[in-house]
């Protein structure tokens, strides 16, 4: 449990010093961690929370579902905020909005998808004025198994949110990128992708760059999206070591 409060430290002093190295016009805003606990136990989670960690990311509904009811989490971590990064099926949305101290949706990738959230928010909202945080999901690698709209999609998905959704607060892109890029060959053509998708619905919409957050940046290349602009980086390996393998625990039927 020391070696997670550990390796915590680790990641946010790298994440301070890439954050150093920002243009300035990336300086209005401290990048936020996000702690990938997928597959991992409520015992983990509990560790990095009482290290300092409030923002935590999962990948299926139904272990989001068990996590959030677990009571050792219940009871050590009132503050969590859970973000959701995996796909969602819209078959799925009623059970995932009944998560408590969902802070964001980051992976809504078509119209269908945000209308049904839009849609279903209402009954589980805590106050009438309160909009359920969503990210647009891109797919910036082109690949075929990643999900995520295409690139060409994006702007007309954003302008359908914000004209259509009033339940729904759209915050920004997120995207996952390729896996295994070398960063030592420059910047990563994903981060620069999603960069330019930023920068284009600031031009057509009208949205200042600063309302719009780029959630991109893994255990691998971190510390180059901060450089780049990323406002929150997704990292789980670097904090809590090599996931189980799925089927030693209750398998999620998607």
């Amino acid at each position: 449990m020391a070696e997670i409060a550990a390796n915590l430290k680790l990641i946010y002093n790298k994440i301070s010093h890439a954050a150093t190295k920002r243009t300035s016009e990336h300086r209005y805003y401290e990048p936020r961690l996000v702690a990938v606990s997928k597959l991992h136990s409520a015992e983990l989670i509990v560790s990095a929370y009482e290290a300092g960690q409030r923002h935590f990311g999962e990948n299926y509904v139904n272990e989001l579902m068990e996590k959030t009811s677990n009571q050792l989490i219940l009871e050590k971590c009132k503050e969590i905020k859970w973000h959701f990064i995996g796909s969602l099926q819209r078959n799925k949305v009623t059970k995932i909005l009944t998560v408590p101290n969902l802070y964001i949706i980051e992976t809504v990738n078509s119209d269908k998808l945000a209308n049904a959230l839009n849609n279903s928010w209402p009954r589980f909202r805590k106050s009438d004025d309160s909009k359920l945080n969503i990210m647009v999901q891109v797919n910036t690698s082109g690949e075929k198994e990643k999900h995520g709209c295409d690139i060409t999609e994006v702007l007309t998905l954003v302008k359908h949110i914000i004209n259509n959704c009033d339940n729904l607060k759209f915050v920004g892109l997120m995207t996952i990128g390729m896996y295994g890029y070398d960063t030592a060959n420059g910047p990563n053509p994903d981060f620069l992708c999603l960069i330019k998708c930023r920068e284009k619905i600031n031009d057509e919409l009208g949205i200042d760059i600063k309302n719009i957050e780029l959630s991109m940046g893994m255990s691998t290349d971190y510390e180059q999206a901060i450089e780049l602009g990323s406002t929150s980086v997704r990292i789980g390996t670097a904090i809590f070591g090599n996931r189980p393998q799925k089927n030693t625990l209750k398998e999620e039927k998607n």
